[in-house]
């Protein structure tokens, strides 16, 4: 039995929820956003709470279960909240500012690293630290891991960019001069 899929999800009062068929449609201000449960689970809005529950005891509904209820809840965290993610560069001469509607990145290559910045997300620097936030928690996890992949960091030196709070386990260089083995 799902643990997840069976906490109801309270509804904020400023966020609208509604229920056309399989399609769960959230409203705040002049933002909108849709779920589609692909008919997996049924769905209720009773009592100010959104509530899941599976379409019957095989496994791959219960999953379904949980997941759609997780995916609900990002919406609504993500349309009171917002979701963000930081990012650290490390490494001698490696920058990044945010030019009109792009991310320009210095990361040691011949020439800089650009990035349109999608509609809806927000990115800053400061500091060589860039944080992305934006009401979507899978297209920030999405567009951090893509500015990670320009310079992942490397196991030496740990130059490169990396998510903030994660730790890169260093290797130890060459010790070809030190104490040969005659």
């Amino acid at each position: 039995m799902s643990r997840i899929g069976k906490q109801p999800i309270a509804i904020p009062s400023d966020v609208e929820v509604k229920l056309e068929g399989n399609v769960l449609l959230f409203k705040k201000g002049n933002t909108k956003k849709e779920l589609d449960t692909k008919g997996n689970v049924f769905t209720k809005i009773e009592d100010g709470k959104i509530v899941f529950s599976p379409k019957s005891e095989e496994k791959q509904s219960k999953a379904f279960w949980g997941t759609y209820r997780a995916l609900c809840n990002n919406v609504i965290v993500g349309l009171t909240k917002g979701f963000e993610k930081k990012l650290e560069i490390n490494g001698v001469g490696y920058r990044a500012a945010v030019n009109a509607n792009a991310l320009e990145l210095q990361l040691g290559y011949s020439h800089p690293v650009k990035y349109d910045i999608p509609e809806g997300v927000a990115i800053s620097v400061e500091k060589n630290v860039v944080t992305i936030s934006g009401s979507d928690k899978q297209q920030i996890g999405q567009i951090a891991a893509k500015i990670r992949g320009f310079r992942p960091p490397e196991p030496y030196k740990g130059k490169g960019i990396k998510y903030e709070g994660e730790t890169i386990m260093r290797k130890v260089g060459k010790s070809g001069g030190k104490a040969g083995g005659k």
